[in-house]
């Protein structure tokens, strides 16, 4: 593990697009670990409707970045196998991973029972309230061990294909995210540029 305190590891798991180690295989057990963390996130619904679907066969994670790069292309402005100097960074890292999806050696699929269709404002916050943050414990504790990650949604355009795919029931289950899992190339990262605090945190009244 890496010797981070846990405010470097909360300020520095980053969205690893671009630094993720397509060479080097995953360890089921080091998989394994990061989900048991996981699994002790903070839940407001039971975490027992909790899924976690592990892709590591090439023939599927093949098959679900040709989902995600179709999705891609849709809200991309640029093309997928060209770039333009005008691109932004944030640009540039996407279509990197979309390019490159299929040989990062490890998707993980957070999933929970239920469909959001048709829910109320209230039902949607637990439902996916619960499943998110055990997705984000699982990031952290692959920062922790030396793994890096993304949260992605492009696939979700086409979740029943997805599902279809590797076999989660869609009629009653919903996917929430792909997360691309791989070693990293070198384990330093620094805190993002975010805004000022004083531009987004509200003191009684917005």
């Amino acid at each position: 593990m890496l010797e981070l305190t846990p405010e470097e590891l909360l300020t520095t798991t980053r969205s690893v697009r671009r630094r993720l180690d397509l060479s080097r295989p995953v360890e089921r057990s080091l998989l394994e670990e990061c989900l048991r963390i996981a699994l002790q996130a903070p839940t407001s619904v039971n975490s027992q409707t909790w899924h976690f679907v592990v892709v590591t066969d090439e023939r599927l994670r093949g098959g679900l970045a040709e989902l995600y790069r179709r999705a891609w292309q849709d809200y991309s402005e640029f093309p997928l196998e060209t770039g333009d100097p005008a691109e932004n960074r944030q640009q540039a890292s996407s279509r990197h991973l979309a390019r490159h999806l299929d040989q990062v050696p490890a998707h993980v699929i957070p999933c929970i029972q239920g469909r959001p269709e048709g829910q109320p404002a209230s039902e949607l916050a637990a439902l996916y309230g619960s499943i998110v943050q055990a997705s984000w414990s699982f990031q952290l504790a692959a920062r922790a061990h030396g793994l890096g990650s993304v949260f992605t949604t492009y696939h979700l355009d086409y979740e029943r294909e997805a599902a279809a795919l590797v076999g989660i029931p869609y009629d009653e289950v919903a996917q929430i995210a792909l997360l691309p899992v791989a070693h990293t190339l070198g384990t330093e990262f620094r805190p993002a540029r975010r805004r000022p605090m004083a531009d987004v945190v509200h003191w009684n009244r917005w």
